[in-house]
């Protein structure tokens, strides 16, 4: 659950960051000017890379904390605690202002966002922003479903923060002006595990009247569900690809082992919020020439949303 460090010209693995080892790891994001780093969890690698089983849960091979690290020293400071309702914090943010002390976690089996901060008394804390109801379903593996958030971002501007549903199936987006109490102001559904005519019926959902329809670009159904998200600089243009895990994308969404997983647009209104799906965009990693292909992450070369890290120094933002 650690981090490697490379070199940063050769690229050449140095050796671990951290002073002494964590339990588990995933994402992190750190902020110089407060001299911190702050790292996720996501569980053992003998229990994801066999698939999810809720068993591992119960048995503690998945994590729910944040973990608080000396951005100078590479030491643990503090173990943020996020209890049942923080299960499997994934993708963290902090806002883009360097001098902010707070941000965002997404916690995929719960189905929330946890605002973390930093408190009047020099202590780092976390509070739930936003939860998403499961639903109730037959014909899947459990009968509930989450709604599996794996990735959220932040605008440049630090106003509206988005996440999709991996399972649920739809991709969200909040005003953050004010940062305890996120405002739900656009929202799409692109596929996902609720579709109409599938094998998974919805008995009870206490925020859709009904099923949402399978969705299509180009005369292709989407496949699978909005998983990783990237926005475009000016925050016009929301970037998404359908695969997660290997494992789990042949354990939920099997057809995208067969048939390769996408890559879509949403059109972004980014002064009173609300989301669309543009109708003419998509690539198909399925036709890649080696493919099918499962693309992941979506980077611009420049810096984006969630990468870019900037640091304040005599009053002028740089980019790190």
């Amino acid at each position: 659950g650690g981090f490697v460090l490379l070199d940063g010209q050769s690229f050449i693995v140095k050796g671990t960051w951290e002073r002494k080892p964590l339990e588990f790891g995933y994402d992190y994001w750190y902020q110089p000017y407060h001299n911190v780093l702050i790292s996720t969890e996501w569980g053992a690698p003998k229990a994801f890379r066999s698939g999810f089983n809720p068993q591992h849960v119960a048995d503690g091979l998945y994590g729910h904390h944040l973990n608080v690290m000396d951005w100078t020293t590479h030491e643990l400071i503090k173990r943020i605690d996020l209890g049942p309702d923080g299960k499997l914090p994934l993708e963290i943010r902090f806002l883009h202002d360097p001098t902010a002390t707070e941000g965002y976690v997404g916690c995929a089996l719960s189905s929330t966002v946890f605002r973390f901060f930093r408190a009047p008394n020099g202590q780092w804390e976390a509070e739930k922003v936003i939860s998403i109801p499961p639903k109730k379903v037959t014909g899947w593996a459990m009968d509930t479903m989450p709604g599996l958030i794996t990735d959220i971002l932040i605008s440049l501007d630090d106003r509206y923060l988005y996440f999709s549903n991996w399972l649920h199936g739809d991709i969200r987006q909040y005003d953050i002006t004010d940062r305890r109490n996120p405002k739900l102001v656009g929202q799409v559904f692109l596929g996902g595990s609720v579709c109409k005519g599938g094998s998974v019926k919805v008995t009870s959902d206490p925020e859709l009247k009904s099923q949402p329809d399978p969705v299509y670009v180009k005369g292709q159904r989407l496949r699978g569900g909005p998983q990783m998200i990237q926005l475009s600089l000016d925050g016009k243009r929301l970037y998404v690809t359908t695969s997660l895990f290997a494992k789990w994308d042949d354990q939920f969404y099997p057809e995208l082992a067969k048939e390769g997983c996408q890559m879509y647009i949403l059109d972004v209104n980014n002064v009173t919020g609300g989301l669309s799906l543009n109708p003419n965009f998509l690539v198909d990693f399925g036709k890649e020439p080696q493919g099918p292909m499962l693309a992941h992450e979506v980077r611009y070369p420049g810096g984006d949303c969630s990468s870019d890290i900037w640091l304040a120094h005599t009053g002028v933002k740089n980019k790190m």
